[in-house]
């Protein structure tokens, strides 16, 4: 818990750093440059690592990690399935009950992040910030859900790093009405795996 509260204190000075304001006893600390913040999903088809990219995306960022924190994620089902299209997660559990979220989050759709194959995007109602814990992991390049694709887009906050072929094999399994899967894919456990941080002696 304490890494996950580290990256997420971590990651807000990365993408608010020029707001900061520079008092005499921040002089006397090391800058602190986070390189990585990747989050392992750990599913009953195996493991899916995630890069989180804080510069970009810092509200679904922050949003995402306190999720991960709280252990929202632990024992939800990938619910919607659609192969070359996409996997969504993150809000249901295997016997389909919706879990309980916390308030809706700004959609930055607008942060220049596409719909790639093997990125990662909140997913959210019809309603523009109505994004809460739900996710979907893009299977191609989904142009069409970008800022002015169709309407204003889904926000990009991550992207596949490793795994990507527990995604295809995901992606391929058999569903039913409202392509939920048949036999239910595990989020078994959702964590911060490393930060790497890197800090230079004060001068």
């Amino acid at each position: 818990m304490r890494s996950i509260t580290l990256a997420i204190g971590l990651l807000l000075s990365l993408s608010f750093s020029t707001q900061a304001e520079v008092t005499p006893a921040a002089t006397e600390m090391a800058p602190v440059n986070v390189k990585t913040v990747d989050v392992i999903i750990e599913t009953s088809m195996g493991k899916i690592e995630i890069e989180l990219n804080a510069e970009k995306a810092p509200i679904s960022v922050e949003n995402f990690l306190q999720y991960v924190e709280d252990g929202h994620y632990n024992g939800t089902i990938f619910h919607r399935v659609i192969n070359n299209f996409m996997v969504q997660g993150g809000g249901f559990d295997k016997h389909m009950r919706q879990k309980p979220t916390r308030a809706m989050i700004k959609n930055e759709a607008k942060n220049g992040l596409k719909n790639d194959r093997g990125t990662i995007a909140m997913a959210r109602t019809g309603v523009v910030d109505s994004a809460t814990s739900q996710f979907f992991i893009n299977h191609k390049d989904n142009d069409f859900l970008n800022h002015g694709g169709r309407d204003y887009g889904y926000a990009v906050f991550a992207k596949v790093t490793k795994g990507m072929d527990v995604v295809d094999a995901i992606a391929r399994i058999k569903t039913k009405s409202g392509d939920v899967p048949v036999n239910p894919v595990m989020l078994k456990k959702v964590y911060v795996k490393v930060i790497e941080t890197e800090a230079k002696a004060a001068q």
